[in-house]
């Protein structure tokens, strides 16, 4: 897998470093002492890149398991972590070979949306999902 398909993964989503926490970001890191079986499932995940070198879209799929979100396929060249809470806000972040890229954002039902962005704002942009199957 390549540095910039990874950097924009999302990620479920990828961060936005340089921003102050929204209220979003606040009750996502909450998600330790209120996790919420809500959103558990299989997700389907499209990245947008919206400026910088990175690629200019991706479809990753992701699963959350407990509000915890995770990579869904077998490559573990590379790493997601996240949350998600029962309000739907989300946060996750993926990590590859000391390069990381976040995304924010909030899930509704079967879908959502966010924002990401990665090596400080080199690459930003947006992401959707849609969920696969529940459990």
């Amino acid at each position: 897998m390549s540095k910039l398909r990874v950097v924009a993964a999302i990620a479920v989503g990828c961060l936005v470093a340089a921003m102050p926490p929204t209220a979003s970001q606040a009750q996502v890191k909450h998600a330790a002492r209120a996790p919420s079986r809500t959103y558990d499932g299989l997700w389907s995940v499209s990245i947008l890149t919206q400026a910088g070198p990175c690629n200019a879209s991706y479809r990753y799929p992701a699963r959350i398991i407990a509000g915890q979100v995770m990579q869904a396929d077998n490559d573990f060249s590379y790493r997601i972590s996240g949350a998600v809470v029962a309000s739907g806000a989300i946060l996750v972040t993926v990590t590859q070979g000391g390069q990381s890229a976040t995304g924010y954002g909030r899930l509704r039902g079967s879908s959502g949306g966010g924002r990401w962005s990665a090596g400080g704002n080199q690459c930003y942009g947006t992401w959707s999902a849609l969920r696969r199957a529940a459990y």
